[in-house]
């Protein structure tokens, strides 16, 4: 196993770095590097998980590739020759986890799609019966499904919690006739993306989209439907009424609310067995979701 905890490039310098990326301007396009971090609570943890950065790239890359039809998206290559000719010095350690892409301007709303309830969703549910503004009928549980999936945008911070917003909102930041077009368009491809987990013996509870503007309109951007931005469940042990066995960070979570911390940075360092485990949650959303095990590139 190799693990990336960050990327100081020889051949590409000052890159924008997130909880998990780092952008490298390479002109008319970018360079993602995904690394092995991992922030719970919104806090980067001290140690992440190996290889959690090629299973979120090449998990995207297969969704870009076989979603394309419903929308464009900014993925452009994930050739490990390619990456190798723009960095001569670091291509080894970023084939499998870096993707050129196009530009685009990202529009200031994360889309979310529920089609079950979980999460921030449940808990705005208990308090209002409605998530976003959209009324729901009463009586559902955590974990239950919704009469038909659900578009419920939400802010993109720079630090801290997004904040759910209603759709009035997500018209007033980006415009009526984009907000359309996104809401729509997050529609299908949760639709699309649902089938096919359903084939896997997965359910896709919900998942977080990413749009942004280039001159020709709106293409899908960021990642598309990985463990880190989804929740896929188990669907032989789908029981409504409580949380869920989920194939994504919640069993980092589960150990942090047993720790006496403050949420606050620095993270923790994860014991052996919680890595390990979380390790295991992403390699088997990977291989159920596209059929085949993780391709590891780097050396």
């Amino acid at each position: 196993m190799v693990m990336l905890d960050g990327s100081q490039l020889r051949d590409l310098r000052n890159p924008k770095s997130g909880k998990v990326r780092e952008v490298y301007d390479l002109g008319d396009q970018l360079l993602f590097v995904a690394t092995d971090r991992i922030s719970a609570f919104d806090v980067i943890m001290a140690n992440g998980i190996p290889d959690k950065g090629q299973v979120l790239t090449q998990m995207s890359w297969f969704w870009f590739q076989r979603l394309a039809s419903i929308v464009p998206h900014h993925a452009v290559s994930v050739d490990p020759i390619q990456i190798q000719n723009l960095c001569p010095h670091d291509g080894p350690i970023l084939a499998g986890r870096s993707m050129i892409v196009q530009k685009a301007r990202p529009l200031p709303i994360e889309c979310v799609v529920r089609g079950y309830l979980a999460g921030s969703g449940w808990k705005e549910y208990r308090q209002t019966r409605s998530v976003c503004g959209v009324s729901l009928p009463e009586g559902l549980e955590d974990g239950s499904q919704l009469p038909e999936p659900i578009f419920t945008p939400a802010t993109k911070a720079e630090e801290g919690h997004d904040e759910n917003i209603t759709w009035e909102r997500a018209c007033d930041l980006v415009g009526v006739e984009v907000a359309e077009r996104v809401r729509s368009v997050s529609l299908d491809l949760y639709l699309a993306a649902r089938d096919h987990a359903r084939t896997c013996g997965l359910i896709l509870a919900d998942t977080k989209f990413e749009f942004g503007l280039t001159d020709d309109g709106v293409i899908w951007i960021d990642e598309a439907l990985t463990p880190d931005s989804s929740r896929y469940w188990e669907a032989d042990t789908y029981r409504p009424g409580g949380p869920q066995p989920s194939f994504d960070k919640q069993f980092v979570r589960d150990y942090l609310e047993g720790l006496e911390w403050n949420k606050q940075p620095p993270g923790p360092i994860l014991p052996e067995d919680v890595v390990t485990k979380t390790r295991e949650k992403y390699l088997a959303a990977f291989e159920r979701i596209t059929g085949q095990p993780l391709h590891v590139l780097a050396v």
